[in-house]
This record gives C-alpha cells, sequence and structure tokens, in this order.
C-alpha cells in the first residue's frame, strides 16, 4: 500500500514523522513492520517501544495485529487493559518481561502519576501516536495535555516519534514541525479528504421525525449487513436503539457508559456476523476496521468535515466498494458546506443549492463542534406518557428514600 512503501523506509532510517492516509489504507503495517525491524530480537531491558491511540477499541486492535505479524519472533507485546492493575503488576522486574506497550493516553498517564512511577518510559527508542489529531485536541474529549506529559516522560535521546491518522488539522501539522526533530511529512492523497471506494450520499429528512421514517424505510427496503449507524450522544444511542429493536433486525449499541466487557462482546459480535445493525457514538469512529461494512449511516449529522471522513471510513476500507448515507435536517443546513465539499472531491453527486450555501466561519465551526445542536429525543412514544413515566419513577424513588430513612431511625 502506498502508506507503507513512503513510511516504511523512513522510519527505517531513524527519521521522525507525520503521516496523513486515508481511512483503510494499512496504516497499522505501517508502522508495526518497523517497530519490529528496529527492535531486532525480544530483550529483557523492559517496554521499547510504545504506541498511543484515543480509544480502547483501537488500542486493542492494533495489539491484536502486532501480535498476529509478531508470531514466532519472541517479541512480547502488551496491552495495558486496567490501570489499577497494571500499577500493581508492573514493578521493576515484572515490566522487563514485555518489549511494547500499547495503550490509551490516560492508561499510561495514571501509571506514572504512581509514586513511585508504575512504569518507566526512559528506555523506549520509539513513541507512535495514532488518530494523532484526535489526540491534540483540547477540552474535555482531547488528550493534548496527557500526551504532553508522556513525550516528557521519554527522556532517552534515542527516542523517534511517529504520528499517524486519517486527517490532519493545521495545528497539528504546525507542532509537529515545531517539536519533532527533523520531521518528514508523508501524505496519501488528497489531506483530509473521503476514500473514493465509498459511494456517498447525502438525505434530506426534513425533521427529527423524518429520520426515524427514513430508517425505516432503508429497512423495509432491504439492506445488506453488516451497517453502522452514528449518533451523536449516547442517550441518542440508547433512544434508537429503542426503536430499532421493534423492526425485527439484530442490532445493539456501543458506548462509553457500557463496561468494557460489554463494548469488546459486542465488537466481537458484530465481527462474527450475530449483529446486523450496531448503533454507535464518535468512540467508534476512528481506526477500527471492521472487515466488509456495507453501509453507514450517519443518523446524525457530524460536527464537521473530519468526524465525517472518519465516520465514513468505517466502510470502503482496503480498496472494496461501500456506501455512506447521510440524514440531514432544516437545523443542519449550517454545516452542509463543509461535508458537500468533501463529498464533491470524493467525485459523489451534491445538490447545486447546496453548493450556494455559506461556509461557517472557523469560530463558528469551533463553537459547534463544542456545543453540537439540541435535538428532540428519538421516540414514537407521545411525550405524555413519557412524562407520567418519569413521574412514576420519581415518585418510587423518593418512597424507597423514605423507607431507607425510617429503617435507619429504628435501628
Amino acid at each position: 500500500m502506498p502508506i507503507q512503501m513512503q513510511a516504511i523506509p523512513v522510519m527505517l532510517h531513524g527519521r521522525e514523522l507525520l503521516a496523513s492516509a486515508p481511512t483503510g489504507s494499512g496504516k497499522t503495517l505501517a508502522f508495526s513492520i518497523p517497530i519490529l525491524m528496529q527492535l531486532k530480537q525480544p530483550t529483557n531491558k523492559g517496554f521499547r517501544a510504545l504506541i498511543i491511540s484515543p480509544t480502547r477499541e483501537l488500542a486493542s486492535q492494533i495489539h491484536r495485529e502486532l501480535v498476529k505479524i509478531s508470531e514466532g519472533t519472541g517479541f512480547r507485546i502488551h496491552m495495558i487493559h486496567k490501570a489499577a492493575v497494571a500499577a500493581k503488576k508492573f514493578g521493576p522486574k515484572s515490566s522487563k518481561k514485555f518489549d511494547i506497550l500499547v495503550t490509551t493516553p490516560n492508561r499510561l498517564i495514571y501509571l506514572l502519576k504512581q509514586d513511585p512511577p508504575g512504569i518507566e518510559l526512559t528506555r523506549y527508542r520509539s513513541c507512535f501516536v495514532i488518530s494523532s489529531d484526535k489526540l491534540f485536541e483540547d477540552g474535555k474529549t482531547g488528550f493534548r495535555d496527557q500526551l504532553a506529559s508522556i513525550f516528557l516522560a521519554c527522556t532517552s535521546h534515542k527516542v523517534r516519534r511517529a504520528m499517524f491518522s486519517a486527517t490532519f488539522a493545521y495545528d497539528v501539522e504546525q507542532w509537529c514541525k515545531l517539536n519533532l526533530d527533523s520531521v518528514i511529512t508523508v501524505s496519501i492523497g488528497t489531506r483530509n479528504s473521503a476514500v473514493e471506494t465509498v459511494e456517498q450520499e447525502l438525505l434530506f429528512v426534513g425533521s427529527e421525525t423524518g429520520k426515524l421514517l427514513a430508517m425505516r424505510e432503508l429497512i423495509k427496503k432491504g439492506f445488506n449487513p453488516p451497517v453502522l449507524v452514528f449518533v451523536q450522544s449516547i442517550e441518542r444511542a440508547k433512544e434508537l436503539f429503542h426503536e430499532l429493536i421493534y423492526e425485527g433486525i439484530n442490532v445493539d449499541i456501543i458506548h462509553a457508559d457500557r463496561t468494557q466487557e460489554q463494548r469488546d462482546n459486542t465488537v466481537h459480535s458484530f465481527r462474527a456476523g450475530k449483529i446486523w445493525v450496531l448503533i454507535c457514538t464518535a468512540l467508534l469512529a476512528r481506526g477500527i476496521d471492521f472487515k466488509g461494512v456495507n453501509l453507514v449511516i450517519n443518523y446524525d449529522f457530524p460536527t464537521s468535515s473530519v468526524e465525517y471522513i472518519h465516520r465514513i471510513g468505517r466502510t470502503g476500507r482496503a480498496g472494496h466498494k461501500g456506501k455512506a448515507v447521510t440524514f440531514f435536517t432544516e437545523d443542519d443546513k449550517p454545516l452542509l458546506r463543509s461535508i458537500a465539499n468533501v463529498i464533491q472531491q470524493a467525485g459523489c453527486p451534491v445538490p447545486e443549492y447546496i453548493r450556494g450555501f455559506q461556509k461557517l466561519l472557523s469560530k463558528q465551526k469551533k463553537k459547534m463542534i463544542k456545543k453540537p445542536l439540541q435535538r428532540e429525543s428519538i421516540s414514537t412514544t407521545p411525550k405524555y406518557f413519557l412524562e407520567n413515566a418519569k413521574d412514576k419513577r420519581k415518585k418510587i424513588i423518593g418512597q424507597n428514600n423514605k423507607k431507607k430513612v425510617a429503617l435507619k431511625d429504628k435501628s
């Protein structure tokens, strides 16, 4: 693959790298092969390569692929599942049993903050950051401060860093040019663009109610599973699940509120074909490689073109064909132009009237990303019944609390 042809020689020459390539283009092998070749052979000197991913699901996928390609070499690859358990497990002796560490930033930071630190980063020769534009975001969902702390902890003068992603913001590129040593930039295809193997469609549904009607219409017409459906929030994922469960299809949800075991089981079932439709939030929009996803439905309009590219990149991977349908309402009009540009660049048709919409200013875009649109709930149940059900729940909770207080007073 082009990214492998370009990135592997650069990294084998010990250069620092900023690499951009479309979704599903083989980036995992592009950094995995140089890691194994540079480490040469297993040692008992502890972790020497670090791979950082924004989500536990992507970290698990990278770990699985590394284990496959390193089979028979003797390299020991570890992934941090639970930081608290790892804090007890890793010590001066136990950490020397492994060669490569795959983790998310927050788990690694937890270990570094232990007294004494639960892990040592002084021996690392390689540090790879995957979906680095996500890791450089500010705010609650970003990891910029954590990433800075990790880089400072890697004190070896031999350490080399590489950043990989399907999209790159301008500030990430500028940071790399300022802070990485003679960084080489590799960009495959047009920067921040969607893959041409995905047939993209914008579908006007009028209002929030129209989305559910359009969704049911797609199901009636028939679709070829597996299908990924993206929504804006955890609450909306739960609501849509309760609506689709009655349509007679195998549907499930995955989001941050579910336990890690539930999330792992859901991903496994989706890969095995037991789940036809998987409803998810942005949790799965980064890097996850599901074989043969035929359709991506953006039930809720993405807040940026970057998010859109990552969402639809779950289909049309490794040269296979895929389709992406994006619902939009009257309220989504301010964001339409940037998404329409991505669709048009990929050679897919865009309605003429959308091209005339005004572009949002950068400040307006940032506001909409931080504060997404407030949307009506996804429910066919009348509000009257929902409000009555809430009132009943509150009364029951209140009565239970009174009983608990009464029992405490008696005791």
